[in-house]
């Protein structure tokens, strides 16, 4: 197969190309930081796929289109798309310049508009292939110090869903699905811009990065389910958010949401001018970030979701086991 993975030069991106070149499937990898992107595709070709590094701004229609262009030129027809690339300012609203807010919506909103108007150019006519759009529990649940990215992924939502029925009205072959994720170990937090007196880090409970790749995948190949949600803190922000988004949500992150997302280290001084928002940080940064100590490599709420079929059936069946038990001593 041939799968196209935006923002996958770290973090999520990078580690969910390691995993489609697991099964042996061609990877383009697109993404600004050119010594990343061979960093992450040398690490496809070692597990066992066949890797295109692309360099491109996701933020530009142009260069998306482009990208897409040569991968179907070299590689084949896209199979699977991925939409993960993403960028966030950790700092209060009225902090944030208009010009920080925008590039933060452009990269990570429109670059999944971007993305998923370059795989319909080429799924629709096939009448085939899988968009897998990276959201996050925040697209549910805005949180403090992050307005720009949380409205940003409340828009793929609203994006997603429509385009969704759109695709359901003309029968189309093309699946569209979201994958809804946790705080992750990645390595943002040592890139993004703040302003914030202290270092950041991520929401715990922290999750490391193959969590999100392996269910990733696992979405591509199940993308007949809308969305889907990753890892027990994801269901508790979201179905909390459902069922009492005032007291669960504001007033709780209102208190924690600050001290939540910053460590006991005072951020370097010079930290505005290495941060990724507008240019990417030279050098290979890899894709995890310095929370490993903490961070949890497996969810066991991530198997139960993909085997509740499975355990539906099993409990069913259990359930007939009794009942004729009982019938028959009867």
């Amino acid at each position: 197969m041939v799968v196209v993975i935006t923002g996958a030069s770290g973090g999520v991106g990078r580690a969910t190309a390691r995993e489609f070149a697991r099964r042996g499937d061609a990877v383009a990898l697109l993404a600004r930081n050119e010594d990343a992107l061979e960093g992450a595709a040398r690490e496809v070709r070692e597990a066992g796929g066949r890797a295109l590094a692309i360099p491109t701004d996701v933020a530009d229609p142009e260069q998306v289109e482009a990208a897409a262009e040569r991968v179907t030129r070299e590689l084949g027809d896209i199979d699977v798309w991925v939409n993960d690339a993403m960028a966030t300012i950790l700092a209060p609203f009225w902090q944030i310049t208009p010009d920080e807010f925008r590039r933060t919506t452009e990269v990570t909103y429109l670059g999944q508009v971007y993305g998923t108007m370059a795989a319909l150019k080429r799924m629709r006519p096939r009448n085939s292939g899988t968009i897998v759009q990276v959201g996050s529990a925040l697209a549910y649940r805005g949180i403090p110090l992050q307005a720009a990215y949380c409205g940003a992924k409340h828009a793929i939502r609203g994006f997603t869903d429509s385009l969704r029925t759109e695709l359901m009205h003309e029968k189309s072959g093309v699946q569209i699905t979201t994958v809804h994720l946790p705080a992750l170990n990645t390595t943002q937090f040592g890139l993004v811009r703040t302003r914030m007196p202290r270092k950041p880090r991520p929401v715990a409970p922290v999750y490391e990065p193959e969590v999100a790749a392996r269910a990733i995948v696992w979405a591509s190949e199940h993308a007949s389910r809308r969305e889907h949600w990753v890892a027990g803190s994801t269901v508790m922000t979201i179905l909390g958010t459902r069922l009492a988004p005032g007291i669960i949500g504001d007033r709780y992150l209102a208190k924690s949401g600050f001290d939540g997302q910053q460590t006991d280290e005072p951020v370097d001084e010079h930290r505005r001018e290495t941060d990724y928002l507008f240019s990417p940080v030279p050098g290979d940064h890899g894709h995890c970030g310095p929370f490993g100590d903490e961070a949890k490599p497996r969810s066991a709420q991530v198997w139960l979701a993909e085997h509740r079929g499975a355990i539906a059936g099993a409990i069913a069946a259990g359930a007939l086991g009794v009942a004729t038990a009982a019938l028959t001593r009867r």
